[in-house]
Formats: structure tokens, sequence, C-alpha cells
């Protein structure tokens, strides 16, 4: 048992993002929401260790880095460097980032496989059990399919495109070849069935069930996520009439070739990636403890340690089912806590998505000069601790900036600095008169309730509290109006209490403050020099330095070029046409991905008299949108079921009436006098939706 008031002992991860992109606006939010409530653990003097790491193994990163012309080893570590920009630009502050690739993960998930595969028979016996399965193999890439390399229907709830192993709108996990209609989403062809030799963790076991079912529901998730993982115990009947049988064994193998770790004992056959991932929150902490000469042992048999993960909705299962079982089976601690926080998106409620192109850039949003700490604020005042999602939205976005933290917060203290510099030196008083000593008595007594607020990760709940009080300390600088007591002189001893009360209400509104705005907070350390990193921090600022703005406003202008469209260069021409690009090599051509699409429908947009609305078949098992500005040149009708040619793997951009999904070649001259008209490219008799052109 720890001392009455220990510090806290905290292990402290985000979700391990995946090791085949930079990160997204979603890996910063999720970054954000940890960091604000680990700073506030350290402020009360809890002992932290928050780490995270890449994810880095798994058939999609050694068929990316194929393409890329490198090792899976260098692919990955080409991603990772550019990692700190990111973290150290939004002040997400880790204590240790590593690789899932790094030995410690490879030492760890090997012990951890062994554990379970070799539990005596007096506790049950092996939780490890090898079959023959049938599995999805691709004639094309002559290689078995990866679960995320599979997608079709699901049987469930029959959303179309979903992945091999679990489904994005109803949550249900499944076998690949549960999939109806499934399809390679490397080749696009129909997969083979073929049978290969398989490692299961046996999930369904009685053992593994009665665990979860008592540790899925002792409230170490939130209300609403217990309740949608107890669905996944029982049999049901769905709407549709098919059933869910409850928690399934898992298959943690893979087969060669793979990127990923050799399973102890079987060669050719490697670890499904959500196996070792989550062992890389236990390996980013071992190489901490390890740099710093701590025993990662001793630190994990800790009986008050707590294990805390951030985690988005879309991986519930591997975190509540699979990884919990994993731990307790193999005689480890399971986590404390798992915070499972909903989606971001952007404006109009659109899902952020890294493969699909869509979301807020977070390196343009530094790259403007956008201060992180506006987005750190908005998106504190957007968080809760339930699994809601949160939309960026721009025009409240600078409504909150500019409103809430800059006119009511940053101005209390530039309302009053300027006064105590020039009359009294910088110096403060600490006699605040009646009204100012229950003002700031007011503030003083607030922290516990904001405290609650920050501990339950109700960040929004925190600074609407903190700016209520920041409206009251408002309402007290128009009602005494130090602008006007120091008009005389003999207002002096007034303007001197109103002054000093605003900048000590200033102080520790900032303190209040601290885990959402660090940089800030640092800035007003310095300018009163009263200490930021500790919550209980007492006294009075009896001195400030010469005031300096804090943070300035958000310009519209700002905004518009963060949502700005990337720039098209245009071509120098030449009589007849446009000059010819600079030569590029055969490898920058193999980037462009043009495929035969056909056109099974046309429409025009309403609002523009370019544009037509063309629904694509790409022979990808779904259809496209995509918006073509050849509307002066042919009707709907006459383009529906014509084949043309297409760039599939071109970012997809937002414009105004939608979400463009690629780009249709079409040609025109440089000089639209001189010849009028944009065509459509038309292949020959023969060509086949989803062709690739080389």
């Amino acid at each position: 048992m720890s001392a009455p008031n220990a510090p806290r002992q905290l292990f402290v991860t985000t979700a391990l993002p995946y090791a085949n992109g930079n990160f997204h606006i979603g890996h910063i939010m999720e970054y954000i929401q940890a960091d604000i409530w680990v700073r506030y653990q350290r402020m009360q003097g809890s002992q932290v260790n928050f780490v995270g790491a890449d994810d880095t193994h798994g058939a999609p990163i050694m068929i990316a880095a194929e393409k890329a012309g490198k090792t899976p080893q260098q692919f990955v570590a080409d991603i990772a460097a550019g990692r700190k920009p990111y973290l150290d630009g939004f002040h997400i502050a880790f204590d240790n980032w590593h690789s899932t690739d790094g030995p410690e993960n490879h030492e760890l998930a090997r012990q951890i496989y062994r554990d379970l595969r070799d539990i005596p028979l007096d506790k049950g016996g092996s939780l490890i059990e090898v079959r023959a399965v049938e599995q999805f193999f691709d004639p094309e890439k002559n290689m078995f399919l990866p679960d995320r390399f599979i997608k079709g229907e699901c049987p469930k709830c029959h959303a179309k495109d979903q992945y091999g192993d679990n489904c994005e709108v109803c949550g249900a996990v499944y076998a690949p070849t549960d999939l109806i209609n499934p399809f390679s989403a490397l080749s696009g062809a129909k997969p083979e069935l073929k049978t290969s030799e398989h490692f299961f963790f046996k999930l369904s076991d009685p053992r593994c069930v009665e665990f979860l079912t008592h540790w899925t529901q002792d409230g170490k998730l939130q209300p609403e996520v217990a309740n949608k993982v107890k669905e996944w115990f029982s049999v049901r009947t769905n709407p549709d009439g098919s059933t869910s049988e409850g928690l399934g064994d898992w298959d943690i193998s893979r087969d060669a070739p793979y990127f990923g770790i050799e399973i102890p004992d079987a060669p050719g056959k490697y670890f499904y990636v959500w196996l070792d991932a989550p062992v890389g929150y236990l390996a980013s902490l071992k190489n901490l403890l390890d740099k710093r000469g701590e025993d990662y042992n001793a630190y994990m048999a800790n009986p008050n340690l707590e294990q805390i993960h951030f985690i988005g909705k879309d991986i519930v299962t591997f975190h509540t089912l699979f990884w919990p079982a994993m731990l307790h089976f193999s005689g480890r601690k399971t986590p404390n806590k798992v915070n499972v926080h909903g989606f971001l998106t952007v404006n109009n409620g659109e899902k952020m998505s890294k493969s699909r192109g869509t979301g807020l850039d977070p390196l343009k949003y530094l790259s403007l000069g956008m201060n992180p700490e506006w987005l750190r604020y908005y998106l504190a005042t957007k968080l809760n601790n339930r699994n809601e999602d949160v939309d960026f939205n721009a025009e409240d976005f600078m409504l909150r900036v500019n409103s809430d933290l800059i006119g009511k917060f940053v101005n209390i203290a530039s309302r009053a600095a300027g006064f105590l510099t020039k009359r009294f030196e910088g110096q403060l008083t600490a006699s605040f008169g009646e009204q100012g000593s229950v003002l700031l008595y007011d503030i003083h007594t607030a922290k516990d309730s904001i405290a609650q607020a920050y501990d339950a990760r109700e960040f929004g709940k925190a600074t609407r509290e903190i700016m209520l009080l920041a409206d009251k300390v408002n309402a007290y600088v128009d009602q005494h109006k130090p602008w006007d007591l120091a008009k005389d002189a003999a207002n002096n001893e007034a303007l001197h209490q109103v002054c000093s009360l605003l900048i000590n209400a200033f102080a520790e509104l900032s303190r209040y403050l601290a885990p959402v705005l660090p940089s800030l907070a640092q800035a007003v350390e310095a300018f009163t020099g009263t200490p930021m990193q500790n919550w209980d921090t007492t006294g009075y600022v009896t001195r400030i330095q010469p005031y300096q703005h804090l943070m300035q406003r958000v310009t519209p202008e700002q905004l518009e070029a963060l949502f700005e469209p990337p720039a098209v260069v245009e071509e120098k021409t030449i009589p007849g046409g446009e000059e010819i690009a600079p030569t590029i090599s055969i490898d920058d051509f193999a980037k462009v991905d043009l495929r035969i699409a056909e056109i099974v429908n046309c429409e025009p947009v309403e609002g523009s008299v370019k544009l037509l609305r063309l629904t694509l078949n790409v022979g990808e098992g779904k259809t496209r949108n995509v918006f073509s500005g050849i509307a002066s040149m042919y009707k709907p009708e006459d383009l529906i079921g014509k084949l043309t040619v297409m760039v599939a793997n071109l970012a997809p951009r937002k414009m105004k009436f939608g979400i463009s999904e690629g780009m249709v070649l079409a040609a025109s001259h440089a000089d639209e006098k001189a010849e009028p008209g944009i065509h459509v490219l038309h292949p020959w008799p023969g060509a086949k939706p989803g062709m690739r052109i080389h």
C-alpha cells in the first residue's frame, strides 16, 4: 500500500502510429490530449513516464518499402526521422520515442508468446494452438494476403469496402474469409483460398472469457465503451437475422514474406503486427529505463504503478480484449485505464483519413506561423472523457482563440502591466481591497474543481471554468476602470491595488491553464516570477518584468491559407501548345498510377457551370467521386458507360462541392482562344476498368 498522499506512479502511452507516413492531425489531437493530462499530473507531483513509439511491422510497411526501393528498416527509419518537428512544434513532451523493431520489443514479444504457450497444465495449459487454416492468397502478387489487404462487405452489417479483420462501421471482428465478395487491395484480383499452418491465441478459452468479462466491466473503460465491448461476449441476433458468436480465437501469425518478429521455434512464421504493436508500449518504457539505469522488472512489479493508455475508438478491440488477456495470462500487469477518444473532423464533420488525404496538415499549420497553443487550447475546449468525435470548425476556432483566450485571458495582463511598470516601477502591493481579495479567494478556491476536471480528462469543463473566472476578473476591470484611475495621481493607491489584483489573478489563471499552454505559462513565469510547475503554489506576485505580448490573434488570412489547396504552377506556352515539362526518370513516372476507369454515372454540379461530377469504377470494388471541369464540352448522359483514364493515386482534394478522389485525364490547348475545348481521354476497345497504364 502506498502512503497517504504519496505521489502517483504513472506509466502513460498513446497509440503507436503506423510508420508508413507522417503524423496527421488526428495523431496530434491524441498526443495533445495525453500531454495535457500528463502535464497536469506532474504539476500534482505524480511521477510519470510518458512514452511512444513507431509501429513498424507488417505487410503494408514491407510493400511500401519495396515500392520506395528501400529496406523496411531504412523505410521506417526515414519516417521516424520526421517525427520531431511535429512533437516539438506542438509542445508534446514524450519522455521516450522508440520503435517496435527495437531489440526490446523483439525480446518482450517473444517472451510473452512463450509464457502464453507454456502455461502449465495445472493452470489450464497452453493458450496457443496451431491449426491448418484456409487463407486468402493473391495469385497476381504470389503471396498470402494480410487481413488489411483484403477488402469486401462486412458479414455483420454489410458495410462496403471493409478490411479483412474488423469493420470500421459496426466494430465487428471476423476472419477475412467471412467477408462477402472479397478482393485483394493490392491487385484488385479475386483472392484464392490456400491452406497454411497458423498460430492462434485461444481468446474463446473459458479462462479468457471469465477474465475479460470482469476486466472490461470494472471501471477501466468508459461506460459507453464497456457497454459496446460487452456486446462481443455473447451470442446475439443481428438486425439482418445473422448471429454473432461471442469471443473467437485470434490468429496471431503471418506467413513469410513478412516484415516482423519471427515466432520462436517456427521458422517462416511471424507475429501478426497487432500482437507485437502494443508490446511496443512496454518496449519503449524498457528502453527508457535501461538508458536511465533503472530496473524495468522492478518498476513494473510496483503494486502502485498505474498503466494508462490513450487510444482512438477505431482500435478498441485490440486494447480491451487481446492486449489485457495477453498481459494477464503471461503473468504481467494489465492496464488500469484505457481512455478512448473519438475522431477529429474538419468543418463539415468529415472524418480525418490519412488514406484519403483529407484533413488539416499539422506542419502546414506551423509553417504559417500559427501558434501551436491556439490548437492546444481549442482542442482542450472540445475534449471530454467520452469517446465523442471532435470537429475543428475554422470560425469557431477563431472565435475561441481571439475572444476567449486573448480577449478574456491574455488581455488581463496587458490591461494592468503598463500602469504597474510606469507608475510603480513594476512593484506590486499585497493589499487588494475587500472586493479584490474576495475575487482572488474565489479564483484560488476553484483550484480543486478545476483539478478534478483535469484528472477526469474533462478538459472542456476545466477551460470553461477558467474562462468563467476570467469573466469575473474582466467584470472587475470594467467596474474599476484602471485607465480612468490613471488620469489622476490622487488615485494611485486604488490604481496600485486594482492592477496588482489583476496580475495576481492572471498568474493564478495561467497556472490553471499551464497543462494546456505550457509555453505561455513559461513566459508568464518569467514575467511574474511565480512558479507555474506546481499546482499548489501559494504566495503573491511581488514584482513584474516589463510586459511583452504573450500571444497574437488568429487572422482570417491564416485560416484561409491553412485550408487552401496546393497552388497550380502554370507552364510556359509555346506556339501550338505548352512547352514540354522538365525531364523525369522512369522512377518518377512509376509513382503515377494511371488506371482505366468506367464512368458509371455523370451529373452536373449545382452551383457550378464548369464542373461535372463523375462516379468512376476503377476495379477496386467501390466507386470514386471525381469533379472535372468538362461541362462546356460534354453532356452528362453522353459520358455514362464510357471508359477513360484517371490518376488513381492522387491525394483527394477537398472542394467547395465535395471531395474529389482522383483526376480524369483530359487534353487541352494552352491557348484556349486558339484551340478551345477540353477533350477527355478515351481508351481503345478491350480495355477494362482497373487496368494499369504502363
